[in-house]
């Protein structure tokens, strides 16, 4: 089903080489997709194989290039905690921040700033691959949470698992621990 053509979203997704950073990007797109909506995406390795810097720019809506310039991402998805001080920069004022860790981050400019330690749940739930899947289920539930007039994102709960749930690249055994990754992220209390 289409989305209002006016519609437009600007998310960083950060993380290190073998975090699914690439991964969850690819659900967002794929969900953009389905509802009818333009979609960009770039992305950046810093030596990914051995544990560097990965970013991606998802832009979706009708934007004319990939890049997403400083102060103007709606929202920032953080694999690691200190990617938040890192890419902090690309958010405009009154952006959401999700972000995996328990250390305490400023939530300078009026951002909102949601943490969980999705590395615990991992292993709680005996899938530690999964913590990029555990981040993005616990955005999805942030969402509510925001002001109205805060850019929500695009998609919903629903919808990132019914592409999930499609995926057939990952296999049967992998995509149901995707699943329960993802609903473990989303059940997490987000108080």
């Amino acid at each position: 089903m289409a989305k209002d053509q006016s519609f437009k979203q600007q998310i960083i997704i950060s993380g290190v080489g073998g975090q699914g950073v690439l991964f969850i990007t690819g659900l967002l797109s794929q969900a953009a997709i389905d509802k009818g909506l333009a979609v960009f995406t770039s992305e950046t390795h810093g030596m990914a194989q051995r544990g560097g810097s990965v970013v991606s720019h998802l832009k979706v809506g009708g934007f004319p290039s990939p890049l997403i310039r400083p102060g103007r991402a709606d929202g920032l998805l953080a694999l690691k905690t200190e990617n938040i001080d890192q890419y902090r920069m690309y958010l405009k004022p009154g952006a959401w921040i999700v972000g995996n860790g328990t250390e305490e981050t400023r939530p300078a400019g009026g951002l909102s700033v949601f943490k969980v330690d999705a590395d615990l749940i991992a292993r709680n739930i005996r899938s530690p691959k999964s913590t990029n899947l555990i981040l993005l289920g616990f955005a999805l539930a942030c969402m509510p949470l925001l002001a109205a007039e805060q850019n929500k994102m695009f998609c919903t709960y629903e919808e990132i698992q019914a592409v999930l749930a499609q995926t057939e690249s990952i296999g049967t055994a992998r995509r149901e621990n995707s699943l329960k990754a993802l609903e473990a992220g989303f059940s997490h209390e987000t108080a």
